[in-house]
């Protein structure tokens, strides 16, 4: 399993948003600036996240995006998945995908099971919370 860019900069995306959190939004170009990623791209990835209530945007030239929930009310298992899709490592386990045809006599769909568990076990336990005082305690302050 491979994240990609877009699942990776929506986790950054969001954690700046934790970190930068004054109760006043934050603009795009500020985050791009910070995290050294194109704008238009936050903007396709902005939208994702705001579609799905994980972000609310403020229109004006006060404007910009917040959170909608606390950090501790996400997970990464909840970011990576929207942006991301099912993070199960093959499809023969993914629950939106009809099961293989082969799965009471495969004795390797143990190891799928057990790798998707592992996976969901890191991802839906680790908080945007989390990652904010990860964060601070690597670097004393916000720094990314």
């Amino acid at each position: 399993m491979k994240i990609s860019t877009k699942g990776r900069y929506a986790l950054r995306m969001m954690l700046d948003l934790a970190l930068n959190d004054t109760e006043k939004p934050v603009r795009i170009k500020e985050i791009a600036s910070r995290q050294n990623i194109s704008d238009k791209y936050l903007e396709q990835i902005i939208s994702v996240l705001n579609k799905a209530r994980y972000v609310r945007s403020i229109r004006g030239p006060q404007g910009g995006y917040l959170l909608t929930k606390k950090p501790e009310e996400y997970t990464v298992g909840m970011i990576l998945r929207l942006t991301e899709g099912s993070m199960a490592p093959v499809d023969c386990i993914d629950d939106e995908i009809t099961a293989c045809p082969r799965m009471e006599d495969c004795a390797t769909v143990i190891v799928w099971k057990k790798l998707n568990e592992a996976i969901n076990g890191v991802i839906d336990n680790i908080t945007l919370a989390d990652l904010v005082d990860w964060q601070v305690a690597k670097n004393g302050e916000y720094s990314i």
